[in-house]
């Protein structure tokens, strides 16, 4: 039997996530806001007593196989990359002794809903659950996020790992990632109120690596428009690694904006106006007021597309139709908002009208994805978990 004989199988779900507003600031120390929902990645395994991993995937090919108690060697250009990251993140603190054997499986095509993410939490998880580790939810977060940014080389914050792990169904996660603070926050103050929507989720049909995008260079872009103003400021700069938009007050930014070259004083209007989008979409929230919630979503994915430059013409006209369809509160380019998924809340009242505008108007300018697109409309829900 491939779980082996006369063993203890475990199953972990862990969501995939959409953050409607604080798109990009993240791994600038910046305000996010997230969900997680009712689609994500299921892992089925059994320990191994030899320390081996062997696990394999629905939705890619190729059995992935290496020993804890080993290094786990480069990055082989592979989803497997993600296992090997999470243990070797693991491997700092722990000594382990037991692998995992088993088959994971996502439940949606890959783009903008940090599948990664739900990759690596579960994978914490489960080498966890095999060596009788105890972790905190902030652990398993940071083992996740320096697998993806140390190991696989995305140089992201920990927006996506944190929603993963700490979402509460019918709750938005308010989330401070210089420090790590979070509240959960129910709809108009109600704990026990369902909120009256459902994410949409409307796959252009393109799907995306970030390694293969332009992720990382936005990153640097960020960090060297902080570094331009503390030039500016002639404060002591620090290494380009240790410098983040966060640490520079927004008046500093304004002074020197004129002077920096257009690209770096784009890429920081967006940082600063985001967690202050954040901070104003919080406060709708809480008030129960999804117009305005959703307006600020809208103002959010402009931002992206303009001043972040993200987006490709596929989410670009996602976006437009949006705008333009009744039922959809606010929508934005979802995840690194390259390629990938388009993201709103809507009316649930009106999802089988929306999802047949947003379609019929898609294809009309995009017929060749008429195999490829999708749209999904989700219910919001707790993080990673054993079930």
């Amino acid at each position: 039997m491939f779980f082996g004989e006369k063993t203890d199988l475990y199953r972990i779900f862990s969501p995939y996530r959409i953050c409607p507003l604080g798109a990009h600031v993240d791994h600038q120390h910046g305000l996010v806001s997230g969900f997680a929902f009712d689609e994500g990645i299921d892992f089925l395994f059994s320990e191994t007593e030899s320390g081996k991993v062997e696990m394999c995937s629905l939705t890619f090919e190729g059995l992935i196989t290496f020993n804890v108690r080993q290094s786990v060697g480069e990055r082989q250009a592979n989803w497997g990359d993600y296992l090997r990251g999470a243990v070797w993140a693991m491997q700092m603190d722990f000594s382990l002794r037991k692998g995992i054997r088993g088959v994971v499986k996502g439940s949606m095509p890959i783009g903008g809903l940090s599948s990664s993410a739900a990759l690596l939490v579960g994978c914490v998880k489960a080498i966890a659950k095999a060596n009788g580790i105890e972790l905190t939810d902030l652990q398993v977060i940071r083992y996740a996020s320096q697998a993806e940014r140390d190991f696989v080389g995305l140089k992201n914050g920990i927006l996506d790992q944190a929603c993963v792990v700490l979402c509460k169904k019918n709750h938005l996660l308010y989330l401070d990632t210089k420090d790590g603070d979070y509240e959960l926050i129910p709809f108009a103050g109600n704990a026990d109120m369902e909120p009256p929507f459902k994410l949409g989720i409307f796959f252009s049909g393109v799907t995306r690596n970030l390694k293969g995008t332009d992720y990382n260079l936005r990153v640097a872009e960020c960090k060297t428009s902080a570094w331009m103003v503390e030039a500016y400021e002639n404060l002591p700069l620090k290494e380009l690694e240790s410098t983040f938009l966060r640490d520079i007050p927004e008046d500093l930014y304004k002074r020197h904006m004129e002077q920096m070259p257009e690209r770096f004083s784009r890429r920081a209007a967006h940082f600063y106006g985001e967690c202050n989008r954040v901070k104003e979409g919080v406060d709708a929230w809480k008030k129960g007021d999804l117009t305005e919630f959703g307006r600020i979503m809208f103002s959010s994915c402009a931002s992206s597309r303009d001043l972040y430059e993200c987006g490709s013409p596929e989410l670009i006209a996602l976006n437009e139709i949006a705008q333009e369809t009744p039922g959809i509160y606010g929508g934005r380019f979802s995840g690194a908002g390259f390629k990938g998924a388009y993201i709103a809340l809507v009316d649930p009242t009106k999802v089988k009208e929306i999802g047949e505008n947003m379609r019929k108007e898609y294809l009309k300018g995009f017929p060749q994805y008429e195999d490829s697109y999708e749209n999904f409309f989700c219910d919001t829900c707790d993080g990673a978990r054993f079930v």
